[in-house]
């Protein structure tokens, strides 16, 4: 927690506009925003939109932009464990005090503005954006929370926009289809505003293509800029973390036939970083070619050098998060175990943990639990045949999904080796003990929120990991 919490009464106002749910639109929002004096006007903003992926870059342009020196916002969402992780400068999140002011002058704002209230995004984007523009910061590193057409964030019109890997999630909003996801993520694209955009399949390749030929936004495609060459295997609880994993990166090869260098003469550039998991390379590669279209654009100090800083130190907690209990905290007293924590909560998420799993190559117990949204079979179908013995739980809260419901997803033989626990704490503490005693580790994932409570409940049983708020994001 930082030094002194959000106020009380904040964290009331906050969960009464939590009730409201999702309402996507930007009218409400840019009439807010006007209310507040229309704080984004020429705040020099980075959007981040994509289905998986987004929160990782963000944080990663983020800790470039600390190690170069730029005073540098970070805003993302949802949180893990508190409010405040979403609001960060320097990497550093605001003390509760500071959010709560914040969020005073907005929900006053907002009677006078709107016919209803703002919903809680809508209110903790325009406190974002109110704390970015009187601190000055020098590059604002916005992660879109649904979408992006219609997503609050998409009132800032942006230096850059991004657009990480597309999937299938939230549908109801979104889509049914992969271009229909696209389409809506397409619209944080601008006339004249640089795109970076990762590989996607054709159906998605075609729509983010033709939105900006049709708005006139110059298009940057990853693959086409740099390309991952090779990925040292991710090497779980060692130390430093930050030689967790190392990335080699490069222009991508000419065809045969085109001037330039050959596959095996290009010069390529080396990464270390504490994000673990191929699908973090190719997040890296995102994050650095966006940093190379802010650096044409007036960020000179985004060298090399600051690019390697920031991708040493930039820490996010949640994606294959590594916990390590201490000695003698389990019940025999012998060593306390180790749990991996990851957010992937859709199938493309699952995909990326399960090639990691396998470069992990270590016998592993799966504790997962989904929102009642969710693809969860989908998820399992990736997870379960990786995993030695399954757990099943429920995320605390409205959407969380009943644990006892998931087990006939599973196959038939599959489901001998099922524990249901519906209270997290619970399982996690039941299934830990069964993978200690067989040398194995934890992997809980399925859910962010679920992920939250099980970073609490391991904190106040054995007092690690750090709480996410206290954890600096950034290189600085």
């Amino acid at each position: 927690m930082p030094a002194v919490p959000l106020p009380s009464e904040t964290v009331a106002a906050l969960t009464r506009l939590a009730r409201f749910g999702t309402r996507l639109g930007l009218e409400r929002m840019r009439r807010l925003l006007a209310a507040l004096g229309d704080p984004q006007d020429g705040l020099p903003a980075v959007l981040v939109a994509g289905t998986n992926g987004k929160g990782t870059v963000s944080a990663l342009l983020a800790s470039f932009g600390a190690s170069a020196r730029y005073k540098t916002g970070l805003y993302t969402s949802p949180h893990l464990e508190t409010w405040e992780e979403r609001l960060r400068i320097g990497g550093a999140a605001p003390e509760g005090p500071v959010l709560g002011a914040l969020l005073d002058r907005v929900l006053a704002a907002a009677e006078g503005a709107l016919d209803e209230p703002p919903t809680l995004f809508e209110a903790l984007t325009s406190a974002a954006l109110l704390w970015f523009a009187e601190e000055e910061v020098e590059l604002a590193i916005l992660e879109v929370g649904l979408g992006g057409r219609f997503d609050a964030t998409n009132a800032v019109t942006p230096r850059l926009a991004v657009v990480t890997s597309i999937g299938l999630d939230h549908r109801e909003h979104l889509g049914e289809t992969l271009a229909e996801v696209a389409r809506e993520k397409a619209g944080i694209l601008r006339a004249g505003v640089p795109a970076v955009t990762a590989a996607g399949p054709p159906e998605v390749e075609e729509v983010l293509a033709a939105e900006a030929e049709r708005l006139g936004a110059p298009r940057v495609r990853v693959p086409e800029r740099l390309v991952v060459e090779a990925v040292q295997r991710f090497k779980a609880f060692s130390d430093p973390p930050e030689l967790r994993q190392r990335v080699w990166l490069g222009p991508p090869a000419r065809e045969d036939g085109e001037e330039g260098d050959a596959r095996g003469e290009r010069e390529l550039e080396v990464f270390e970083t504490a994000l673990a998991g191929r699908h973090q390379a190719q997040n890296l590669a995102v994050a650095l070619v966006a940093a190379a279209e802010l650096r044409a654009a007036g960020w000179e100090r985004l060298t090399e050098r600051a690019l390697k800083a920031g991708a040493k130190t930039c820490r996010w907690p949640g994606r294959l998060e590594e916990v390590a209990l201490p000695p003698g905290s389990g019940s025999s007293g012998a060593g306390g175990g180790r749990v991996l924590l990851d957010v992937a909560h859709n199938p493309g998420g699952a995909a990326a943990l399960a090639a990691a799993l396998d470069d992990l190559g270590e016998p592993v117990d799966l504790l997962f639990g989904v929102l009642e949204d969710k693809d969860a079979a989908a998820m399992l179908a990736e997870l379960a045949p990786r995993a030695e013995g399954i757990t099943l739980t429920r995320p605390s809260g409205e959407r969380g999904r009943e644990a006892a419901t998931l087990r006939d997803l599973l196959p038939a033989d599959r489901r001998r080796r099922v524990q249901v626990v519906e209270e997290p704490a619970a399982a996690l503490h039941q299934t830990l003990g069964r993978a200690r005693a067989e040398g194995r580790i934890v992997v809980a994932c399925g859910s962010l929120a679920l992920v939250g409570e099980l970073r609490a409940a391991l904190r106040q049983r054995y007092g690690v990991p750090e709480a996410a708020v206290q954890i600096h994001i950034t290189g600085g």
